[in-house]
Parts: structure tokens; C-alpha cells; sequence
């Protein structure tokens, strides 16, 4: 299997450069950069037929353009690095729940809770 994605639509064979995806709530196709994963229920365009995409009646075409590449340069690793820190706190367990290990009260551990027997 080619590790190059290609356009969803029947007989296009161009790469595909473009992820859509449609938001029924809003009424609203979603035209994106390309997705890193293939999901099931987005389909991937080639720029010809990204570009060219028209919506149903009611239905509004929302184009989310990437950053220009001079912005995504200008970026230092400094701020990945402290996303990365933050990301890395917030998935610490408190140090009260990691000495105790369970929450007597409500059986508490972790994300599970034990209901107590009604009686």
C-alpha cells in the first residue's frame, strides 16, 4: 500500500493535500489542512477538488487555511517545551491521592469509584 494518501473522490488519483469534514449540528462542511490519521469519517481532497467544494443549500463551506510557514518557524521549541510541562502537571495525581492510593469515603481509586452496599 502507498504511504501517500489520495483524494477520496471516485477516479482522482492525486495526493491529497486536505481533510473534509462535515459538523451537522452547525450545518457545516469543515475543509482543513490534511489530517495526519485517516479517520472514517472525513475524506481527503486533492488541492483541485479542496478548492472547488461547494456545500448543499443551507449548508455553509468553512476553510480553515494552515499558518503561514513564517509564523510556524518563528516558534521556539521553548513553548513546545512548556505545553509538553503542562500537559505532564496536570496528569500528576495529586500528592494526597498518591499516598493514600484510594479514597476511603467513596472508594475512589483513580478514575473508578466503588459504590458502597446500600443497607
Amino acid at each position: 500500500m502507498s504511504p501517500v494518501r489520495r483524494c477520496s473522490r471516485t477516479a482522482c488519483a492525486q495526493p491529497a493535500v486536505a481533510t473534509l469534514t462535515y459538523v451537522y449540528a452547525d450545518r457545516a462542511a469543515v475543509v482543513g489542512p490534511l489530517a495526519v490519521h485517516a479517520e472514517p469519517h472525513c475524506y481527503d481532497l486533492c488541492e483541485q477538488h479542496a478548492d472547488r467544494l461547494t456545500a448543499p443549500l443551507g449548508w455553509e463551506v468553512v476553510r480553515h487555511a494552515p499558518e503561514h510557514p513564517d509564523v510556524v518557524r518563528s516558534r521556539s521549541s521553548d513553548d513546545l517545551e512548556a505545553l509538553a510541562d503542562a500537559v505532564r502537571e496536570a496528569a500528576r495525581p495529586s500528592a494526597a491521592a498518591s499516598q493514600a492510593g484510594q479514597d476511603s469515603s467513596t472508594g475512589r481509586r483513580g478514575h473508578l469509584r466503588a459504590l458502597p452496599t446500600p443497607g
